[in-house]
């Protein structure tokens, strides 16, 4: 009777998802095999049911302006990445050690992730900009020869997103890897805590093993953003100065919508998609290969 009754749960439950199933496919697989097909077209402001094979890649590929945002979404994505991971990491050690704060420092450290960068973003243009932000209130100070303008130079731009966006995605690591710290053994924190083995070390060689697929999953999340980079660029830089800050989701909208070239913004969309896919595979393997293991 019981296996009946999980059995008629069990279908009850896949019932339910599909609705979900049908709306990724029609939704998310539908609108993506179209962005191929018009990506193989030479459709400009409407569609067309032409075929010109790859011509679309290659105008893509011999554009200045697009080589130059996959390199800006390259550098972007190794820092903004590695800064969460790090930085997400302590954040979470340090809630772990101090408990007894823990939840209002763990609402403290999420909260940024709640708000919509969009709203926070212009914040951030505020607080770089060289005559109203940071670099005049120190100058007021009397620090007169103080310079923070990186977010009006070429050479450093990006790297005001970059921090902005790390303030902003660092919570959600340090959540994901605090539950992961919440399930490990109870034994090996009072090992550790008989033996007098020091705190760095604990972490470094015998807690940051252990959590592997926390920081997998965290990844895998981080890099879903950096594929998608469109708004913080819009709100502090727009793409500026000049294609300083430049990253493949705005030349994809900026010819999509200003250009009036949707050819050419999906080719840019597909080769995106792909270069996300291969980025991200390896991720995919060795978090279901820990999955496995772990059961």
């Amino acid at each position: 009777m019981n296996t009946r009754r999980i059995d008629r749960g069990l279908r009850r439950a896949h019932l339910a998802l599909v609705p979900m199933a049908l709306v990724a496919l029609v939704c998310y697989l539908g609108a993506t095999l179209w962005s191929l097909r018009i990506s193989l077209s030479s459709s400009r402001s409407f569609p067309v049911s032409d075929f010109v094979g790859l011509a679309q890649y290659r105008r893509l590929f011999s554009n200045e302006r697009w080589l130059h945002s996959l390199g800006n979404l390259a550098t972007y994505g190794l820092l903004f990445v590695a800064a969460c991971l790090v930085i997400g990491w302590l954040l979470a050690i340090l809630i772990e050690r101090e408990v007894r704060i823990g939840g209002a420092l763990r609402l403290v450290f999420l909260y940024p992730y709640a708000m919509s960068f969009v709203a926070t973003g212009l914040v951030w243009q505020w607080m770089l900009n060289p005559g109203l932000g940071i670099q005049e209130a120190v100058r007021r100070w009397g620090f007169s020869e103080f310079r923070f303008d990186w977010l009006v130079d070429q050479d450093h731009a990006l790297y005001t997103i970059v921090i902005a966006t790390v303030w902003q995605a660092s919570g959600l690591v340090m959540t994901i890897l605090l539950a992961g710290m919440r399930g490990i053994d109870a034994d090996i924190w009072r090992a550790a805590r008989i033996d007098a083995v020091p705190a760095w070390r604990l972490h470094l060689w015998v807690i940051a093993p252990m959590l592997a697929a926390p920081f997998a999953t965290a990844t895998l999340l981080l890099l879903t953003g950096v594929a998608k980079l469109y708004d913080a660029v819009v709100a502090m830089t727009q793409g500026g100065p000049g294609t300083a800050s430049e990253v493949p989701t705005k030349f994809i909208m900026d010819h999509l919508f200003g250009r009036a070239n949707i050819a050419l913004a999906s080719a840019g969309a597909a080769v995106l998609v792909l270069s996300a896919l291969i980025v991200m595979m390896p991720l995919f393997y060795a978090r279901a290969r820990s999955n496995r293991r772990n059961a």
